[in-house]
């Protein structure tokens, strides 16, 4: 017995222009998080730590 796939909806119109310029303006802003407070303050709690340090 077959079973009925659905067919993929596809954005058309106005709704398509508006879904492109959105994802755009997405791409452009991708990668802006500074996570260097969470890097430095991950750093001073590694070296208050008696971890041992592996050279890479």
């Amino acid at each position: 017995m077959a079973v009925y796939i659905k067919p993929i909806p596809v954005l058309t119109g106005k709704v398509a222009e508006k879904f492109e310029k959105a994802a755009r303006e997405s791409e452009a802003k991708r990668g802006t998080v500074d996570f260097s407070k969470e890097v430095e303050m991950t750093r001073r709690i590694l070296e208050r730590s008696n971890i041992r340090r592996f050279k890479q």
